[in-house]
């Protein structure tokens, strides 16, 4: 709407500035006029007593003269006042002389046509000029005011029909929805609540990692009660200026009380909430002051009021004590990534607008998605549509999703990229080793794809997906991880007595993993079930002593030279199988899983090199 006004508003200005520029021209193009007489014939008709009667305009200097031969003259005087002080002795003598035949005369103060005329260009220039500056800066203006000064907040507020979201559309959290109805029940009917003196919690905390759909949950809360919805960031609260986020707290609980009962989100509360006087450099003065506003005026109102905030974070550990006290945030809701039934009902929502084919098992999708969000299978099923579109098919079917699927976990191929012999053998030996070792742990994962084409930053990759959704892992499972971080290393000494660059990533997660499982999770034989580190960093050791930080690096040193030798002893075991995948990969740059399986279950297959 401020679009077309704006453009109505120029083509106005446009048409004034041609109108007054036509004006200008039509005025200076001189007309063909019928020859008129001079300024001295006029003056010699008075002198000569031809003048019977003439009427004179002052302003416009239009003469009028019947003479005594019966004709009449019109005659624009160039300087009205040079004319009357020539004529008007004339005229006194003459009447003097002939009292019965005076000269009968009238000067009229008239419209000066000409002079409005000639100013008329200039003046409807000047406003559309004034219009364009008041339109220019007036939207400027509002503009400014619009974005957030100082002492006042701008908050989000969801359209009632554009943006509402249900429970219907929020998949895979159906805990999470059970136990946010009763804030839908209390909106809808608070009365209920009221008669048998329950306490509605003033504030419920959205606690979970990014993406798993805090922000839509608060949102179907909103849209399930029917009531309005203001969502904002936590970051928006703090400036540099001491007191502004305060007084944006307080702007923000005014509004919401004018119409309630209504819903406050704020998202990434952990900006404005984190914990007070933590810090090797004291505290922030515009974030303190902003929370102890916060925690006053969430006092400030009662259990009851209609006024729910909702808040969102991934870091509850970081936020102060006194937001989570019973009063204030009185619930914690979890909101984790959705196991495999979640996962199913998530895609089922996504799919809903996108032309899907029969083809597709959404269960099957969901098993190969572990520990996908629903914003990483929204985003999956976006990236099937575009490939989908870059194919020019007008259905997406299982092929385009599996290609995203290793996409969105990998990255897109770089085929262009130019790999010379030496570079592409090495590759394919390193995930060789990976599929290898993975293949022959007693574990036995299974290996669904391996490429030496490079994706994102990685040379090549071996893809195994969980099999299914763990909350936890067993000593013995992250052992076999650090032996599969370790296989494509093993492989490059074995096929060419050297090591490459390539394997820094894979040593750098198996060191981490090593350390947590030593330092985080008590698996060490020597040290014993014991915490070392801080909740934040645990790899710091400055507090340790040094004979527990040298017994830390020696546990994992043990840990990753015992998976090493692990992973060489399955390789020199099968080596035979390490030159036919190597081979295979050199000569087609790409593994299924299944192709995988018949080389190891072939028995009789010839050792081939690279």
């Amino acid at each position: 709407m401020k679009r077309k006004s704006k453009i109505l508003l120029i083509i106005v200005a446009a048409l004034l500035f041609l109108a007054a520029l036509g004006i200008t021209v039509v005025r200076l193009v001189p007309k063909q006029e019928s020859p008129k007489p001079v300024y001295s014939d006029i003056i010699g008709y008075f002198q000569q007593d031809e003048v019977e009667k003439f009427s004179f305009n002052v302003s416009s200097g239009l003469l009028s003269a019947d003479l005594r031969s019966g004709d009449t003259i019109t005659y624009a005087v160039p300087d009205a006042e040079l004319f009357i002080r020539q004529v008007t002795p004339l005229v006194t003598t003459y009447n003097d002389a002939h009292p019965d035949g005076k000269i009968v005369y009238d000067f009229v103060q008239g419209w000066d046509a000409s002079s409005w005329l000639s100013a008329l260009p200039y003046l409807l220039i000047f406003i559309a000029g004034i219009a364009f500056l008041v339109f220019h800066y007036g939207a400027a203006g509002r503009k400014n005011r619009d974005a957030m000064p100082l002492g006042h907040l701008k908050v989000e507020k969801a359209q009632a029909t554009l943006d509402k979201k249900t429970f219907a559309d929020v998949a895979g959290a159906d805990e999470e929805k059970e136990e946010l109805k009763e804030l839908v029940e209390f909106l809808k009917n608070p009365g209920r609540f009221n008669r048998l003196g329950a306490r509605i919690p003033k504030g419920v905390l959205l606690v979970g990692p990014p993406g798993t759909g805090k922000t839509l949950i608060a949102k179907a809360v909103s849209g399930e009660a029917g009531v309005p919805f203001f969502s904002i960031s936590g970051s928006n609260f703090v400036e540099m200026y001491v007191g502004v986020g305060a007084s944006r707290v307080r702007s923000l609980f005014e509004k919401a009380k004018k119409v309630a009962p209504c819903i406050v989100f704020i998202d990434e509360i952990d900006a404005v909430g984190r914990r007070r006087g933590a810090g090797m450099h004291g505290g922030n003065d515009e974030r303190e002051q902003t929370l102890n506003q916060l925690l006053v005026e969430m006092d400030g109102f009662g259990s009851n009021a209609g006024v729910i905030v909702v808040a969102a974070t991934n870091r509850v550990d970081i936020l102060d004590p006194a937001l989570l006290r019973p009063g204030r945030f009185d619930r914690q809701v979890y909101v984790g990534a959705p196991d495999i039934k979640g996962r199913e009902a998530i895609l089922r929502v996504h799919a809903r607008e996108k032309p899907i084919s029969s083809d597709v098992v959404f269960n099957d999708i969901a098993k190969a998605t572990v520990g996908f969000t629903g914003a990483d299978l929204e985003n999956l099923l976006n990236e099937a549509a575009l490939l989908a579109a870059k194919r020019g098919k007008q259905i997406i079917d299982m092929p385009d999703i599996e290609e995203s699927i290793i996409k969105v976990v990998a990255g897109p191929e770089k085929k262009s990229r130019v790999i010379s012999l030496k570079e592409k053998r090495l590759t394919a030996y390193h995930e060789a080793g990976h599929a290898l070792v993975t293949a022959y742990l007693p574990s036995q994962k299974q290996v669904q794809q391996i490429s030496i084409i490079p994706r994102g930053r990685m040379g090549g990759y071996t893809l195994t997906p969980p099999e299914e959704d763990k909350n936890f892992e067993t000593r013995n499972e992250m052992l076999d991880e650090i032996c599969i971080f370790l296989g494509g290393r093993v492989a490059e000494s074995i096929a060419f007595d050297d090591i490459s660059t390539g394997a820094s990533n894979d040593i750098e997660r198996a060191t981490d993993m090593a350390r947590a499982m030593v330092m985080k999770f008590g698996m060490s034989e020597n040290l014993g079930p014991v915490k070392y580190g801080s909740d934040v960093d645990y790899t710091k050791k400055s507090a340790l002593s040094g004979r527990v930080s040298s017994e830390i690096d020696a546990e994992i040193q043990k840990i990753i030279g015992s998976a090493q030798d692990k992973a060489r002893d399955i390789l020199t075991a099968h080596l035979d199988k390490l030159h036919a995948v190597a081979a295979h990969l050199c000569q087609h740059e790409k593994m299924s899983g299944a192709e995988l399986k018949e080389i190891i279950e072939n028995d009789q297959a010839e050792p081939a090199m690279c």
